[in-house]
């Protein structure tokens, strides 16, 4: 009896992979819609939440919230609790004839048989290549019989826990916080955050969406994830590091059930240039948001935030 091995991946299979991702959002961005910045709420729509497991309870990470948000809003899908073909099956449901996946990424990193022979015979150590492997999942909207503790979506808790725990987060954080003046930023060298008072803005919710972003920004002081805050504004490294502290803030904001909005709509050109000429630039500025994100909220005692989403999902598969 003959067997079919699945193939190894090749590099122009993981580079259409990385160029699917990132033209499905230049082509968001250019229509003026913003991936992490979805229309929660609207009649029909997905309520807000981060992307989950609906078989482990794991969140998602990086770019796969992207995605799987991207998804709901599309199929207007009511819950954000996500299954494999088996997982739903192993749970005494099913997915129901005819409904189409959504395709989410594992990413890891190997070492090639040949780069290891390299490395033994020249001494250097061996260069793992990074690469992504998809795999089908479903949302709970898409399948029958489920076990009704998975099939219902919680309702969303009141809205005056919010700027409670925002408010306790950022004096959770140890971060110099500083209030006044007329303009958000974040001083590196200095290593502060300073943000108008709240009555300066139109909403006052946009006071902590706004404080999210800037403390995403300082959560990348070598002290702390230790990221390259070197780039002047209007350079590449610039629009990379707003990325990615426009998309944690999205996340951390879906966390704390604070719906996300786009802090600086101005970048988008910039953000447009930096993924044209990088087609994995989108991968990694939302894994490095999901690690600032797991951060900032893993100074909230109640938060439980999983960073081997993939991993484990990838397993469960």
């Amino acid at each position: 009896m003959s067997r079919h091995y699945p193939r190894a991946r090749t590099g122009e299979d993981r580079a259409n992979l990385y160029d699917d991702i990132t033209n499905k959002i230049i082509a968001e961005l250019e229509a003026g819609r913003v991936p992490w910045v979805q229309p929660w709420g609207a009649a029909g729509k997905a309520s807000l939440a981060m992307p989950k497991s609906a078989a482990t309870g794991r969140q998602y990470s990086g770019i796969n919230i992207l995605i799987l948000w991207g998804a709901a809003t599309e199929h207007a899908f009511t819950g954000q609790s996500w299954l494999t073909f088996r997982q739903a099956l192993s749970l005494g449901g099913h997915v129901r004839k005819g409904e189409h996946g959504t395709t989410v990424v594992y990413a890891d990193r190997f070492v090639p048989v040949d780069e290891k022979r390299r490395a033994s015979e020249t001494g250097d150590e061996a260069q793992a290549i990074p690469f992504l492997k998809r795999f089908t999942v479903f949302n709970t909207d898409q399948c029958d019989d489920l076990p009704s503790e998975i099939a219902t979506t919680a309702p969303p808790p009141p809205p005056g826990l919010i700027e409670p725990r925002v408010e306790k987060l950022i004096k959770a954080t140890g971060i110099n916080f500083r209030i006044g003046g007329n303009r958000a930023f974040y001083a590196p060298a200095e290593d502060y955050v300073q943000v108008p008072p709240p009555q300066a803005y139109f909403e006052p919710i946009n006071w902590h969406r706004t404080a999210l972003h800037e403390l995403a920004h300082a959560s990348g002081h070598q002290s702390r994830l230790n990221r390259d805050l070197s780039g002047g504004y209007g350079t590449k490294k610039y629009a990379f590091e707003e990325l990615i502290a426009e998309i944690s803030a999205a996340f951390s904001c879906a966390s704390l059930d604070i719906v996300p909005t786009v802090r600086h709509a101005d970048y988008i050109g910039s953000w447009l240039e930096v993924l044209r000429e990088d087609n994995r630039a989108i991968v990694r500025a939302a894994s490095q948001a999901s690690k600032v994100a797991d951060y900032l909220l893993g100074f909230l005692p109640e938060s439980v935030v999983d960073v081997t989403t993939e991993r484990a999902e990838q397993e469960a598969a």
